[in-house]
């Protein structure tokens, strides 16, 4: 492995994934605020910190027990992205943008 997290291409993507989110749910009403937006956001978030933390940890079982937290956090995101797209929020750009991020993060952790 390399010499940091920030090396992984799946903690890469997963950065990219966050951004995106983020961007998506900026345009979110502001009744979902602590709702749909904060839901989306905090799974995004976990996706990439879970990773760091991961690979922060002493062993290689840690660090799968955390990719596996992870790869739970991503499903949400992907589980809330088609309830966003069920209630009209969002431009359909933005959320085929997240959920491109998503399942390339997908599809990387999967060929670890």
């Amino acid at each position: 492995m390399g010499q940091s997290f920030r090396d992984l291409v799946v903690w890469q993507r997963s950065i990219e994934l966050t951004v995106a989110i983020y961007k998506l749910t900026s345009r979110f009403p502001d009744s979902e605020r602590f709702g749909l937006t904060s839901q989306l956001r905090r799974a995004a978030v976990s996706v990439a910190s879970n990773i760091a933390e991961g690979y922060g940890r002493g062993t290689r079982g840690e660090y799968l027990q955390f990719l596996g937290q992870s790869r739970g956090s991503n499903s949400e995101v992907e589980t809330q992205l088609v309830i966003a797209k069920a209630l009209g929020f969002g431009s359909k750009q933005e959320l085929e943008a997240g959920k491109k991020c998503a399942t390339r993060w997908d599809g990387c952790l999967a060929r670890r």
